[in-house]
């Protein structure tokens, strides 16, 4: 034990010694490491990037270093997002777009490179509620809708970034949920519960066929985030078919009934696009503070 204590104690002393003995310019470079903008001279890709999740994470890729397409579907919110980019010392570019229409989606990848001359990262993030109700109530309208915005949605987001990303290598992100993967106790969310579970399988499809082009995707699960999409889901008598459950301390064991928020989110997303992540793909990450396990 004291032999251990003693080569430890040496090998710290002489990494202090080796430190301390490099040149101011040497040790400033190492200092910095810490707070080097991981994506610089990288181009990303945001769909929904006009409000929560999206906004969040477009504002810190852009605070780490890339060039930032921020897409939406409202022109407004995309020319919002490329002004606070522009404020904060970023770039941007504003695209208006419905990532459910294979032409419009087709068009804004293709700005992109008009633009910039390349892709490297792509988050398929957009997304609604839709309609949730009993399945002899929801309509097979209501049903197309929301599988066309969440399930073709990344379809085509990633169908028409891949040629790009191929060219250098890259990564994606898809936003999927606890809904479809570990949770199945929303009655009523079926249409979106499907969409969500199938987001999942397309990210293991694509991790396999986008390898050996160096390009990774995974998917990240969330569960209750704090943004505005509880206010465009349509609840519609789900009250007659839902089992009633109480959770005396909330529905997030590790927070109570505090959601995350969108920060949390872009902090994960952020960290599944950056080298730290150089060998994680096809693979699906929950963070909703174990909601999923308790309410699943």
């Amino acid at each position: 034990m004291v032999s251990f204590y003693y080569r430890k104690r040496k090998r710290c002393q002489t990494m202090t010694t080796t430190f301390a003995s490099l040149s101011r310019p040497a040790q400033s470079n190492l200092e910095r490491i810490s707070t080097f903008m991981q994506l610089t001279g990288k181009v990303a890709l945001v769909t929904g990037a006009g409000s929560g999740i999206g906004r969040a994470t477009a504002l810190l890729l852009a605070q780490e270093g890339a060039k930032v397409a921020a897409l939406d579907l409202r022109q407004d919110r995309t020319e919002e997002m490329t002004a606070t980019i522009a404020e904060n010392g970023g770039e941007g570019l504003g695209l208006a777009a419905d990532v459910a229409n294979a032409g419009e989606m087709e068009q804004a990848v293709a700005r992109i490179i008009d633009h910039w001359g390349r892709l490297d990262l792509v988050v398929a993030n957009a997304g609604i509620n839709g309609v949730w109700a009993p399945i002899e109530e929801i309509t097979p309208e209501e049903w197309d809708t929301t599988l066309a915005v969440n399930l073709k949605g990344t379809f085509l987001t990633v169908k028409y970034a891949t040629p790009h990303l191929k060219k250098a290598g890259g990564a994606i992100v898809v936003l999927s949920s606890v809904n479809g993967t570990r949770i199945f106790s929303n009655t009523g969310a079926t249409a979106y519960s499907c969409a969500k579970a199938a987001q999942v399988a397309f990210t293991k499809m694509m991790a396999l066929e986008l390898a050996p082009h160096r390009v990774r995707i995974n998917a990240i699960c969330p569960g209750g985030v704090a943004t505005n999409i509880r206010e465009n889901t349509q609840l519609r008598n789900v009250e007659q078919v839902r089992q009633p459950v109480t959770f005396h301390n909330g529905p997030i064991p590790l927070t109570g009934n505090e959601r995350a928020t969108p920060e949390q989110l872009a902090q994960l997303i952020f960290f599944l696009l950056s080298d730290n992540a150089s060998h994680i793909t096809g693979t699906e990450m929950w963070i909703d503070g174990a909601q999923s396990l308790l309410q699943g």
